[in-house]
């Protein structure tokens, strides 16, 4: 890989690493965890400084509403919207009724107008400023919109017995010139709320240094609880540093670094190939920013973390990339638990229990009803670790909340898995749980090719067992190339006849061949036509774009031999060559790549006369030579070392293919032996 390619994937490590420097908390762990109603198991605490003992937010907003009690909002009366609706209504054709509606109209309008749901529910008394005046209004007089249209009607049939007084308001358009007309003076209100509010003082009493907070084995009680949560904070604000501010800053941001560091180096070790396709590097860092988001979040309540949907991290990544680079990858975004976390060390080995579980477990429960199944063996590896680290003191937190919450986090990633079909469509990939759908012989369109091209469909078979173990020596992934060859030649449902291997299948009579009597060229064009119909399919079928890349370049822009050497054999113009040739493009990834010569060789390796260890190398040999010669890998993203790979992965498979049998005598030979 480029140098220049490598670097261009700083400038996102370099925003990142800035965005979780300036998020990260600033304050120290506190280094106890509490609950009311359980027990103390620390130590006896003594209090090693003077603190104040702050308000809860209970008490807190008890004493607000109380002085909000007398509170008054502040609203503005617009004269300009006022005006503006009467002047529409003296501009509508109102007949004789013009007069009625606009004296209604006018009376609502002076009264003030507000918004449905801007109506105050909790004043009794608010304050209209009007021509520079604020007077005091009654709450109860005012209207929101709908109550002062039906106003408008009641008024107007009042006033003129007329009955189809709705009828004329709705066809006039006269309802829709009832409109807010007093605005919420929000400053001026936020003046008077805060200058109310800021008398309540926010503490309601004082801890002295050396003063006994609670003993060991004692129960933490609401009082215990308030106290505790003013030591932590008072602790946090002044005992998270032992220096300046900014060497926690500085701190920070050598944390944000090294954990994006980290995470380059875990996918440049484990992958280089994710750095050539943008798509999966930045999908991995969306993902790896997904766990991170919501261990920072959850900090804000400790309880939080328990719930946290983290093992979704390592099922997205499993959906999407091979195993040796989720795991780096997925252990990279738990380290946060151990830098900001409370109780950071036994989350981390929590959800790392959990993650790997599920990763190991989706391979074969992410469909349907399985994924419950998934969610319930998540949570048991996650209980079976915290019951472990509960039982030895790591964790001193009640177990039965905390495994409640451990069973919401199991199920909540399960829940979100199906998310994944939206990253699929952002980043213009598709998932592995996707490709096991499409991998199923059982799908309508494959059991279409086996009824209307069976030997099609037998070749496709052999071929997806060929290109699998070629896949495997090389890194290439297994479960794409599968999907590949089953769909590559679907295009061929439509002329089964055409194609040699489904003549002995379909043709009742030996002497009724499809292309005799057709001339090489039209030959050629019958057979050319089946990566386009195949392309048409696979878009009719909703087929992703990938499986569509395999049918367009599976021959590339190669020729088709037979029929090419028999034009040439009928003294036909070698310019016409570009007629008996594959539209392409040639094939660019790796597993494209395999699966032309998987394709080509399972077709050749039927006329094969000798079948030696000798004869497979020079076959397999001749076949990918031939495609290197007609430069259909001239932009393909393999290596010289992958290629011979490859070659050697398919020498063995023809071998174990066409091994030798021991010849059994038949029973009549054995019969005269024993005699």
């Amino acid at each position: 890989m480029k140098l220049t390619a490598l670097l261009n994937k700083f400038p996102p490590l370099l925003l990142v690493a800035a965005l979780l420097a300036t998020v990260a908390p600033r304050t120290a762990k506190f280094g106890y965890d509490y609950k009311k109603g359980s027990t103390w198991n620390y130590e006896t605490l003594f209090a090693p400084f003077d603190f104040p003992i702050l308000k809860t937010p209970e008490q807190m907003q008890e004493e607000a509403e109380k002085v909000l009690g007398s509170y008054v909002p502040y609203y503005r009366y617009s004269s300009g919207v006022t005006n503006s609706s009467l002047s529409a209504a003296d501009a509508l054709d109102l007949g004789d009724m013009k007069p009625v509606v606009t004296g209604a109209l006018r009376n609502i309008l002076e009264k003030g107008v507000l918004a449905d749901d801007e109506v105050p529910v909790n004043a009794e008394i608010i304050y209209v400023q009007k021509d520079k005046r604020a007077v005091k209004v009654p709450s109860s007089e005012l209207m929101g919109i709908s109550q002062a249209r039906s106003k408008l009607l009641s008024e107007v049939l009042e006033a003129s017995a007329f009955p189809a007084s709705d009828s004329l308001l709705k066809a006039q358009g006269v309802y829709g010139l009832v409109v807010p007309n007093l605005v919420f003076d929000a400053k001026t209100s936020e003046a008077v709320s805060a200058e109310a509010v800021s008398h309540i003082s926010p503490t309601g009493g004082y801890v002295s240094a050396g003063q006994l907070i609670i003993s060991n084995g004692e129960v933490v009680t609401a009082e215990v609880v308030q106290i505790l949560d003013s030591y932590k904070k008072e602790y946090e604000s002044n005992m998270g540093s032992s220096g300046p501010a900014y060497l926690s800053i500085i701190g920070n941001i050598l944390v944000a670094f090294m954990l994006v560091c980290l995470f380059f180096l875990a996918i440049l070790f484990s992958g280089k190939s994710f750095f050539s396709d943008s798509r999966y590097y930045y999908l991995i860092f969306v993902f790896t920013l997904f766990s991170v988001a919501i261990t920072l979040i959850c900090r804000l309540n400790p309880a939080w973390l328990f719930i946290a949907p983290l093992t979704l991290a390592a099922l997205y990544l499993q959906a999407f990339v091979r195993a040796r680079v989720i795991v780096p990858v997925y252990i990279i975004s738990l380290l946060p638990l151990l830098i900001y976390a409370d109780y950071g060390a036994p989350l981390f080995i929590i959800f790392l229990t959990g993650g790997m579980i599920s990763i190991y477990a989706s391979r074969y429960l992410v469909q349907g009803w399985k994924q419950f199944l998934l969610a319930l063996i998540a949570f048991v590896s996650m209980a079976l670790a915290y019951v472990a680290l509960h039982l030895v003191g790591a964790i001193s937190t009640p177990m039965l909340p905390d495994l409640l919450r451990l069973l919401i986090a199991a199920f909540l990633a399960v829940a979100g898995y199906p998310l994944i079909y939206l990253f699929e469509k952002i980043f213009n990939l598709v998932s592995n749980s996707r490709l096991a759908e499409l991998a199923d012989t059982s799908s309508p369109i494959l059991r279409e090719l086996e009824q209307n091209a069976p030997g099609t469909f037998q070749h496709s078979l052999q071929v997806m067992n060929m290109a699998d173990a070629a896949a495997r020596a090389i890194d290439a992934n297994p479960l794409l190339l599968r999907v590949g060859a089953l769909y590559h030649d679907i295009g061929k449902m439509n002329n089964p006849m055409c194609f040699i291997e489904n003549e002995s299948m379909l043709n009742k009579a030996d002497d009724q061949k499809y292309h005799a009597g057709l001339s090489p060229r039209q030959s050629a064009d019958d057979i050319i036509k089946h990566v386009s119909d195949g392309v048409e399919m696979a878009r009719k079928h909703r087929l992703p774009q990938v499986v569509v890349d395999f049918i367009r370049t599976h021959h590339g822009t190669t020729v088709t031999g037979y029929f090419w050497g028999k034009h040439l054999a009928g003294k036909g113009d070698p310019a016409d060559k570009g007629a008996f040739s594959y539209p392409g493009p040639a094939p660019t990834t790796k597993e494209q790549v395999v699966l032309m010569l998987c394709d080509s060789i399972e077709a050749a390796s039927r006329t094969l006369n000798e079948y030696t260890p000798e004869a497979f190398s020079a076959f397999v040999e001749k076949i990918v030579q031939g495609k290197v010669d007609q430069g259909q890998l001239l932009n393909a993203e393999i290596t010289i070392k992958e290629l011979n790979e490859v070659k050697q992965a398919l020498k063995s498979y023809l071998a174990q293919m066409h091994h030798g049998r021991v010849a059994y005598p038949s029973q009549r030979k054995k019969f005269l032996n024993f005699k």
